[in-house]
């Protein structure tokens, strides 16, 4: 009866070690702001642009003004979490007026091939339209959730629908939750949001309000616990299309409240405090060359391809700007270094990492 008794407890053991080992790893979280240029995170809201009735509209005008025009500091008004502690505690690279700068690799300045540069690491010059169907590209968040001690341990959840595509879902096992979909689990807390989006306005038919995308998200680290969790903000971009900038400044300070929650909420888990590298960027910059330009971007949008990166975690040198100007390509493998993971073997075409992060030791 021991013997047996021993026998199961040391197999219990030997099966549950791989699982200790991985929770003991580093862990990542990815977050992307959709089309917020660089501008409005390190300036804050553009007076003139806040002032303008075709932009603002007439009953939000006294409450824009108030908020992130007066403020003496408007990019700490507009976006504090990013001003105040990813830049004072980690790595803010972007700012031009400051000497800093990131853009992006690929000739087309907007969303599908961005996000394509981002989560694969190099730039593919066949995407050229958001509606180019499901990617051949392998992402470095496919290729983690088939790698020993992330199998399984990987999720995305999007506000935009095309994410499925982008992500090569279903095709590479990465579950992925976009647009109105619900989440495919439903706890009590998954069931409460699925109903309170099912009875939300659909202002866009393919990108829900980054709200949910955030519940859903902050369900999935309590939940899941995923050691990698890709969480993809879009309203910011949604809402400039539409050349409403008030809504444009709301959206933002939204986002940077919800990724301000995420680190709480990562820092509040002991699965995650002290060993998790927050990455937050965008996919592409706004157009600069009239009026109107902020609207848009792409080729035709001079400086749509100007975006921005923040780090923040154990592993993120403070205040470390990397020399010359940093890629989009660039940041999923400062994502697998940061993870402890040989970028190389993921893609040894992809773009280096970032130099950011502190030397491992030995």
């Amino acid at each position: 009866m021991i013997a047996r008794f021993l026998t199961a407890l040391l197999l219990a053991v030997l099966l549950t070690a791989p699982a200790q080992a991985a929770d003991r790893g580093r862990r990542l979280v990815l977050v992307t702001l959709d089309g917020l240029h660089w501008t409005e995170l390190f300036r804050g809201a553009d007076p003139e642009r806040a002032a303008d009735p075709a932009a603002v509209a007439a009953d939000q005008r006294q409450a824009i003004r108030r908020a992130f025009v007066e403020p003496a500091d408007r990019a700490r008004a507009l976006m504090p979490f990013l001003n105040e502690v990813v830049a004072r505690e980690g790595v803010l690279i972007g700012d031009r007026d400051h000497g800093s700068c990131a853009a992006v690799g690929n000739a087309m300045w907007f969303s599908y091939p961005g996000y394509n540069e981002i989560l694969t690491g190099k730039p593919d010059p066949a995407i050229k339209s958001n509606t180019h169907g499901p990617n051949a590209n392998v992402s470095f968040l496919a290729w983690l959730n088939r790698q020993p001690g992330f199998a399984g341990r990987v999720e995305a959840v999007g506000s935009w629908r095309t994410f499925r595509d982008i992500l090569g879902a279903p095709g590479s096992g990465l579950p992925v939750n976009a647009g109105w979909e619900d989440a495919p689990t439903r706890t009590p807390a998954e069931a409460a949001i699925a109903r309170l989006q099912a009875g939300s306005a659909r202002i866009w038919p393919e990108v829900r309000l980054d709200t949910f995308t955030q519940a859903y998200a902050l369900e999935l680290l309590k939940r899941r616990k995923p050691r990698v969790l890709y969480v993809a903000y879009g309203e910011t971009d949604d809402f400039a299309h539409e050349g409403r900038y008030d809504q444009v400044l709301w959206a933002a300070q939204r986002a940077d409240r919800f990724v301000g929650e995420l680190w709480k909420a990562l820092q509040a888990d002991p699965a995650y405090a002290g060993r998790t590298t927050l990455i937050v960027t965008t996919d592409h910059g706004r157009g600069t060359n009239g009026k109107q330009a902020w609207r848009h971007h792409g080729k035709p949008f001079a400086e749509s391809d100007q975006v921005w990166i923040g780090a923040l975690g154990p592993d993120v040198a403070k205040g470390a700007q990397p020399e010359g100007c940093a890629s989009s390509s660039q940041i999923a493998a400062t994502g697998l270094a940061a993870l402890g993971v040989d970028w190389r073997a993921f893609d040894p075409a992809a773009g280096t990492p970032l130099d950011i992060l502190k030397p491992r030791k030995p």
